[in-house]
């Protein structure tokens, strides 16, 4: 099985291609689907949230308010650092699970879909990574009108990751994203044969 490591900034456009694989066939593990199961009503990581952060980070009806979690952790270094030591053990069993259930259901490809693959060094469990790539004030733009954010809040998010410019160097293969949806759809077919026929 062939283990496609696909990341990019946010809002790069990287959920399009990880559909379009998914489409073709291939197993999606994605990072941000998992972060959500873990601290969904009843999650695993909830407890530990609770703990570290406090009630504050709680709509009154118990689950998780990720605005005001979001707003905390993207302000302070050492706030991000206590969630990721929270999440990152739990994605990490999830995500070899899940590779696990890939192999043995006989999947060709398995693509793990993960906004931060560098940045919590997954890509060593990657035959090789795709990252989705925009410049960065695209990047900025896209986030703020999908998300609503002000500029500042953008730049926050985009600061707590690698730039995208630095992921894509990284990349064995970087896919343009700045065009239409359709355009970068139907380049994936191609790349995905040509991994598919290494593996």
């Amino acid at each position: 099985m062939h283990i496609i490591g696909l990341t990019g900034g946010i809002a790069c456009g990287k959920s399009n291609i990880s559909e379009e694989l998914r489409q073709l066939g291939a197993v999606i593990i994605d990072g941000d689907v998992l972060s959500r199961e873990l601290t969904a009503p009843g999650g695993r990581a909830l407890s530990s949230l609770r703990k570290a952060f406090g009630n504050g980070i709680f709509c009154p009806d118990g689950t998780l308010d990720r605005r005001t979690l979001g707003s905390i952790v993207f302000a302070d270094a050492n706030q991000r650092a206590l969630l990721d030591g929270i999440m990152q053990p739990l994605l990490r069993e999830m995500i070899l699970e899940g590779i696990e259930r890939a192999r043995a259901g006989g999947a060709m490809a398995c693509v793990l879909d993960m906004p931060l693959l560098y940045e919590k060094e997954l890509d060593g469990l990657c035959d090789v990574v795709w990252c989705a790539y925009i410049p960065r004030e695209m990047q900025l733009q896209r986030l703020m009108a999908r998300d609503g954010f002000t500029r500042e809040e953008a730049e926050s998010r985009l600061a707590s990751q690698l730039p995208a410019d630095e992921k894509a160097a990284m990349a064995d293969v970087v896919i343009d994203t700045s065009g239409p949806i359709q355009y970068t759809k139907a380049m994936i077919p191609e790349l995905y044969a040509h991994e598919i026929g290494k593996g």
